[in-house]
């Protein structure tokens, strides 16, 4: 069994969010617009999501921890997202979410975005994005038919009912802030309980700085430099549809605060770092905040490196 501990959360109103969205978004964007709206069908495209909606006992999942990771693999750290979800009491409910994949599975070490209907009529949408060469710097984004991942997730479920949602759309950065960290950075401020915020978003134009893991490092990484060294970066270009989640402050549980993936239709997928085109960039997207965080698994020794 997985050891879970849940922390129930106290959740602002959607119309506060919406205010402390707003500000934080007039400080990094030219243009943005935030409203609570029904959530649309996000199984069709671009969003191609396994669940229609983000409503339904809304929760986030913080499984196993970058310490599996770094500063060395602990590949047996291997997760069910059956398990996951009946853990979480939602059995049978939609997980969506960044992690890496099940190595063992895959055959090597590669960036995921979890996009499954679990249970006995599940649905696998999952996509990876790997290099296929580590001699070479070139990366693959392909359908991941697999309901297991690997080392670490951070996962938004819910029962994939229509409701409302908030959407955000933002256009032209002119601060320093990610799209998500943007966000996150505005509830952090405004609000002093943990606010927890799961969906998806697309960069619908413009080029994004995203990162792809290669194969496992032979030598501990033991500092963030080391990390950076190892992970392969590239500039990749919209529209990109992310699923991500963030919290806006640990309450005492390790956290990893944001985390974002995303894939697309034309080839290009990993973890999302910041656009790198603010004059021409666009974003969009549609949010829902969780009820209670769940930690799942977590590393019996932490640290803070390779959290960006």
């Amino acid at each position: 069994m997985l050891s879970v501990t849940k922390h129930p959360l106290t959740k602002p109103s959607l119309d506060t969010v919406i205010k402390s969205f707003e500000k934080s978004l007039s400080n990094n964007y030219k243009e943005y617009f935030v409203e609570v709206v029904d959530c649309p069908d996000l199984t069709v495209s671009p969003w191609n999501l396994a669940l229609p909606g983000l409503c339904g006992d809304p929760s986030v999942a913080d499984v196993g921890g970058v310490p599996n990771l770094i500063p060395s693999p602990k590949v047996d750290k291997q997760y069910n997202l059956d398990n996951v979800a009946e853990s979480c009491g939602l059995s049978g409910g939609y997980v969506i979410g960044p992690s890496a994949v099940a190595s063992k599975l895959l055959g090597k070490n590669a960036e995921l975005v979890n996009n499954v209907k679990t249970g006995k009529d599940g649905v696998v949408k999952s996509m990876y994005t790997k290099i296929i060469d580590d001699k070479e710097n070139v990366y693959e984004c392909k359908q991941y038919p697999h309901n297991e991942f690997g080392l670490l997730g951070n996962l938004f479920l819910c029962r994939g009912k229509p409701g409302k949602v908030i959407h955000v759309t933002a256009k032209e950065r002119k601060g320093s802030l990610n799209f998500i960290n943007c966000l996150n950075r505005g509830l952090a401020d405004d609000f002093t309980d943990p606010v927890a915020v799961g969906g998806t978003f697309l960069l619908t134009n413009g080029k994004a700085k995203l990162h792809v893991m290669p194969g496992f490092s032979c030598c501990p990484l033991n500092s963030d430099d080391d990390v950076n060294n190892w992970l392969r970066f590239f500039e990749m270009s919209g529209p990109l549809t992310h699923t991500s989640v963030f919290v806006s402050k640990d309450p005492g549980l390790d956290l990893r605060l944001e985390h974002s993936h995303c894939f697309s239709e034309h080839g290009d997928g990993g973890h999302y770092h910041f656009d790198t085109t603010p004059d021409t960039v666009c974003y969009e997207g549609y949010f829902n905040l969780a009820d209670a965080i769940f930690r799942v698994d977590p590393p019996s020794e932490t640290h803070m490196i390779g959290r960006d």
